[in-house]
């Protein structure tokens, strides 16, 4: 892959990042993380990695990302409006995002050399492959991922049901009888002569 495509892709998915943590509606967040993957995506394939890209693309933006904007929308979750009041937690976050910061400058700097990495198998990034790692090696990662899934789906589910109120029988108070006209009332019923 040309460096310039490179670095237009990571410009691209550094840009989609920041929308999903600056952003106040949560369906224009989730369409910026949806925008991140399907970058993500195409980077994997430009870098040798094509089964992993489409994997990347098929199961997290055409599933995951479209589960999200279906609960979103299920729950008719709206912008926080008090979202910018709280700074604690924005000290707190700047906090995390400095700690991270350090934490990829370390990994960069001892990262391995390119001409110390050694060449990859010939199979690497195919299907068999693939399949072969993640149904003997990944297999309980990749059930309990499954299952974590399932009970998302079944909590979302259960947070938007509506409660219905049952329909209760209505039994008449014995101390409020119904009132008895009384015999001195006139009858209303009787035609004057």
């Amino acid at each position: 892959m040309p460096i310039g495509i490179f670095a237009f892709l990571a410009t691209l998915a550094l840009i989609g990042a920041f929308g999903v943590i600056l952003q106040s509606n949560p369906v224009h967040c989730v369409l910026a993380l949806a925008l991140v993957l399907m970058d993500l995506g195409v980077l994997f394939m430009g870098l040798g990695a094509a089964t992993v890209g489409f994997l990347q693309i098929i199961v997290y933006v055409g599933a995951i990302m479209v589960l999200f904007l279906f609960i979103i929308f299920l729950l008719n979750i709206q912008a926080d409006p008090g979202a910018g009041l709280n700074l604690g937690l924005k000290f707190f976050g700047s906090i995390a995002a400095a700690v991270m910061a350090a934490e990829f400058a370390v990994i960069i700097v001892h990262a391995p050399k390119i001409s110390e990495v050694s060449s990859l198998p010939a199979n690497f990034g195919s299907v068999a492959a693939l399949a072969r790692a993640l149904f003997t090696d990944y297999l309980v990662a990749f059930e309990v991922t499954s299952v974590l899934l399932l009970a998302a789906i079944v909590g979302a589910i259960a947070l938007a049901r509506r409660v219905v109120q049952p329909l209760m029988l209505v039994v008449p108070d014995p101390s409020r009888t119904p009132a008895t006209p009384s015999p001195t009332a006139p009858n209303v019923a009787r035609k004057s002569a």
